[in-house]
């Protein structure tokens, strides 16, 4: 019987596609591998003559996946994170490197609760950073290579690129007792600029034409929070996050509806190679755990 020679698949292509189709450019995946954008493009080439597919289609503003290279990326996260581990075992090598992770304040509770204590507990010879600010921020930080990885809502700033991770449930947040939108000028607590719950907020009170005034301001949520319950002002929050000192407001009390953001998970655009598996594991278990509930339901997650 002849013996049918197939054709195997190699690493480095699949490492190349993966990042290119992550940051959504060859330029960009050309500058994280230390390659030129044509040998990035060969590879790609070379990885589409292999399968028989296209895998990217490519446009003025960059790369985007196509059916075949939406389900390749998927298969290939995982045999990529099997060859990893396989590797580190054998070797008596764990993972390695520095992760520098941006997220947004209003998560990181939930998130250093659960999902961070989990990594470092598996991998504790990964130098782990995390840090917080506003979306806005967190964006100007990733374009300047700033953040190996980071969660960052759509808002104020889109990025291109990313993966979706869930949708955010904005909701007017009011203290318990007291009806403050019928003041003449609604009274808000609001995180600085760059924040997106403040952009939806003034975005749909001056859509409807309703007058409003900042009678709080604070980079921090929960002083935030803390101004709505002593019944100072209103807020955009989460809805999971109201406590029993907020009440749930809208229509009913002349408050025009809300859009939502969509949070999205962000690889910076320079990577360490020593740190590459690192960053691919903890974007591995972020997927696991924020997609489509967001941090809540991880939250909330018996241990």
């Amino acid at each position: 019987m002849a013996e049918v020679q197939a054709s195997a698949l190699d690493l480095e292509l699949l490492r190349s596609f993966q990042v290119a189709a992550q940051l959504g450019s060859l330029a960009a995946a050309a500058e994280q591998r230390h390659r030129t954008i044509s040998a990035i493009s060969m590879q790609i080439k070379r990885l589409e003559e292999v399968l028989g597919s296209r895998l990217l289609e490519r446009g003025p503003r960059g790369v985007t996946l196509t059916a075949t290279g939406e389900a390749l990326l998927q298969e290939s996260r995982e045999l990529l994170r099997l060859h990893d581990g396989m590797l580190s075992r054998f070797t008596g090598r764990g993972l390695g490197g520095k992760v520098r992770l941006g997220l947004p304040e209003d998560y990181a509770r939930e998130l250093l609760v659960d999902v961070l204590p989990e990594f470092m507990a598996h991998h504790p010879d990964v130098l782990l950073e995390a840090v917080t600010a506003t979306s806005g921020e967190l964006a100007r930080q990733l374009t300047r290579s700033q953040l190996t990885l980071a969660v960052v809502l759509d808002r104020p700033h889109p990025l291109p690129g990313g993966e979706a991770l869930w949708q955010t449930s904005p909701v007017w947040a009011g203290p318990r007792v007291g009806r403050l939108t019928e003041r003449a000028s609604v009274p808000l607590a609001l995180h600085e600029v760059d924040c997106p719950y403040r952009e939806l907020a003034i975005e749909a009170l001056e859509a409807a034409g309703t007058a409003w005034h900042a009678v709080f301001t604070s980079t921090s949520i929960h002083a935030v929070e803390k101004a709505v319950e002593a019944g100072l002002a209103i807020s955009v929050i989460d809805r999971q996050r109201l406590t029993p000192a907020m009440r749930e407001i809208g229509r009913d009390e002349g408050l025009p509806p809300l859009r939502t953001c969509e949070a999205r998970l962000h690889f910076g655009r320079r990577i360490e190679e020593a740190s590459r598996p690192a960053v691919e594991a903890l974007a591995t278990l972020l997927r696991e755990r924020l997609r489509e509930c967001g941090p809540w339901r991880a939250a909330s997650r018996p241990v």
